[in-house]
Formats: structure tokens, C-alpha cells, sequence
């Protein structure tokens, strides 16, 4: 691409950047970052998302800083993320340990342990609530202590409870496949660039950084019929998860002796996926397969979307764009896409003059005909 400086570039980008303050300053309200972080949780945790790193803060910093705008803030918290230094790698997480917020199954009304619904807008009215306009800080926090008051009466009768997987109960029944543990360590998409064809530890880190819209836009273009993916939700589970570090001066060490350094928030999906199998005997018997995904924060269409692409690129298929890994893994990525669409807006006066005068060239002799 021909690029060419722009005559008193820096004065105009100057001037541009202190236009983009004086937009934000104009309205003279501040928005304080613990607002943010109080009011836009949902904002927050997509940042987070896709932006690969888990700092509440630093993604309502994000956030305040670009105005709002979610793509600019996802740029500015991955750059940030990619001059911290790494110290070490965390255990593996077992999702099993997660101390449980919301936990729902579309497959069965029961489930072990029950249905949790906790906090969701699946169940209220989509209109808008004009009593918001006029809210009162005293109202509030006379409804916030009726509200805890009311939880610490239901705490109190209730025992700490880790919820199973609905899996493990199929699994039980011989309706799902058992597999060995797989302690290969995964590949660090951060570290090193993804090759095709990828592994599924690649393929699943793509899409958990992967932008919301587009993750969701794909796995709902497979169940309309451009892929052969159609699950039904076994389990939706939010919740937060211990995260544990080794001793960094030891190879090895007993899990009693791990470090605690903190939780986090998670969605975790789990779908399942019908599939014919043909047994030995040539005839096709009805099997399960799992579809996973898994999010910061509580990102529950992302995370449904994702089980259905995870399952659509572990089955290649050449007739669906939502089976080919290159297809999805390299147009689901937020910063790449659109920085790339973004470049557009740089200067290409080289080139486009270069198509002009071939364009020139071409009526010229038309003309003389």
C-alpha cells in the first residue's frame, strides 16, 4: 500500500486530539469509574471478554477513557495487556469448584440440585422503565437493605452447596463417552500465532477473545442452516472459580500447598449435540457430543454461541463457511477486524491515483476509437 505524509499532519492530529477531549468534557458531567464499574457490569465483563484479561478496573478504565465506545475500549485493555510481563501459568481450573450465582438446563426440568436462576434479564418485561429517569439514592438504599436483609434470612437456612455437572449424571447412563485426561499443556495463542489446522486449546482461546457480535452472529448462522450444529443447552452455570499458582521455585508440589490468588467470574456453557455414529456393525446409533464454551464475566449468549462453533469446527465440513476454522478463527477476532476495516480511513492516495490514471488510460483510447 502506498501511504504519503500529510502536509502539517501533526498540528491537524493535535488539533483532532483535543477535539476528541473537548466532545468528552463538552456535557461537563464526570463519570466516575466505581460508576461503571457499579451500573455497567455487563459492559465490563464483554470488555474483559474480549480483551483476554481479567482487571474489572483497568476495563471500566477502558471504557470511561473511549467514550463508551466497545471496540476502542477492547483495543485499549488488549494493548495494555500486551506489555504486562507473564510470571507464571495458573492450575487448571475445575469449573466444578465454582461457587454457583445462576445455574439453568434447557434440556431437563430437573436437574440436581435445582434450577438457579439468579440474575438475568430473561424474565422481565422489555419496556422501558421511565421510574429510572427520576431514581433516588435514599429509595435505593432503603430497597438494597430490605433486599440483604431478606438474603441473609435464606443464607441462613441453606448450607453452602457446590453444584454437579448435569453431564456426569448422562455420563453415568453410558449416553456420553468417557475420555482420558489430557495433560498436554495447551498452546498459548498470545505467545505464538495460530497455524492451521489448529488444536481445540487454540481454537477455543480464539473464540472466547473473539468479538461478541460476531461469535454470536456465526453460531446463530449455523442454526439457521449454514452448519450442521443444533444443540440443545445441557447447563448454563455463572459463577466465580478459585484460581491457584504453583510455588514459582517449585517443579512440583502437593494441591494443599497451591497459592490462592483470587477469583474469578465466569459463564461456562456446555451443550449437547446429537450426532448419528455407525457401530461396528454398520448400523448408526444416536450419541451425544459436547459443544463448550466458556466467558469472563457473565456472557451467556457469547458462551452459548460458542459450544455451537466449538462442536462446528470439530467437525470439518467443507459445505458450511461455519465449519472452516481459517473462516471463523480469523474473522471472530475484535482488535484485528476492525483495526483492519479501520485502516481504510489512512491515506491511499498512491494507489487509488495509480487505478485513476489506468482508469484515464482506459477512456482515453476508448475516446480515439
Amino acid at each position: 500500500m502506498g501511504y504519503v505524509a500529510v502536509k502539517g499532519g501533526t498540528e491537524a492530529i493535535e488539533a483532532s486530539l483535543d477535539r476528541l477531549k473537548y466532545d468528552r468534557l463538552k456535557g461537563e458531567e464526570i463519570v466516575e469509574i466505581k460508576t461503571i464499574l457499579a451500573t455497567m457490569r455487563p459492559l465490563v465483563d464483554q470488555v474483559m471478554s474480549e480483551a483476554s484479561l481479567y482487571a474489572p478496573f483497568l476495563a471500566a478504565l477502558a471504557i470511561k477513557q473511549a467514550g463508551g465506545s466497545m471496540e476502542e475500549a477492547v483495543f485499549l485493555l488488549r494493548a495494555h495487556r500486551s506489555t504486562l510481563p507473564r510470571y507464571y501459568y495458573s492450575e487448571t481450573v475445575d469449573t466444578e469448584d465454582m461457587f454457583v450465582e445462576r445455574r439453568i438446563s434447557a434440556s431437563f426440568k430437573d436437574i440436581p440440585g435445582g434450577q438457579l436462576l439468579g440474575s438475568t434479564n430473561d424474565y422481565t418485561h422489555r419496556l422501558l422503565d421511565f421510574n429510572l429517569v427520576n431514581e433516588k439514592k435514599e429509595e435505593n438504599q432503603a430497597w438494597l437493605q430490605e433486599f440483604q436483609e431478606r438474603m441473609c434470612d435464606d443464607v441462613a437456612d441453606k448450607e453452602l452447596q457446590f453444584f454437579p455437572k448435569v453431564v456426569d449424571y448422562l455420563r453415568e447412563e453410558g449416553l456420553f463417552e468417557r475420555y482420558p485426561l489430557d495433560d498436554t499443556p495447551p498452546k498459548d495463542i498470545t505467545k505464538q500465532s495460530i497455524q492451521f489446522p489448529t488444536g481445540r486449546s487454540e481454537r477455543l482461546q480464539v473464540l472466547t477473545r473473539g468479538q461478541t457480535g460476531a461469535v454470536t452472529s456465526l453460531g446463530y448462522a449455523s442454526l439457521r442452516g449454514y452448519g450442521q450444529v443444533h444443540p440443545t443447552i445441557g447447563e448454563v452455570r455463572v459463577g466465580n472459580v478459585p484460581i491457584h499458582v504453583q510455588h514459582p521455585y517449585e517443579e512440583e508440589s502437593d494441591p494443599d500447598d497451591l497459592f490462592y490468588i483470587g477469583d474469578v467470574k465466569l459463564t461456562e456453557v456446555e451443550s449437547f449435540v446429537p450426532v448419528n455414529v455407525k457401530k461396528q456393525n454398520q448400523k448408526e446409533e444416536l450419541e451425544f457430543e459436547i459443544g463448550y464454551g466458556i466467558s469472563f464475566g457473565q456472557n451467556e449468549t457469547k458462551a452459548i454461541a460458542m459450544s455451537i462453533l466449538d462442536q462446528c469446527l470439530e467437525n470439518p465440513h467443507g459445505e458450511f463457511p461455519t465449519h472452516d476454522e481459517e473462516f471463523v478463527l480469523l474473522h471472530i477476532d475484535s482488535v484485528e477486524s476492525t483495526g483492519f476495516i479501520s485502516h481504510l480511513k489512512l491515506p491511499h492516495y498512491v494507489t487509488f491515483q495509480s487505478k485513476l490514471d489506468s482508469a484515464r488510460q482506459v477512456k482515453k483510447g476508448g475516446n480515439n476509437k
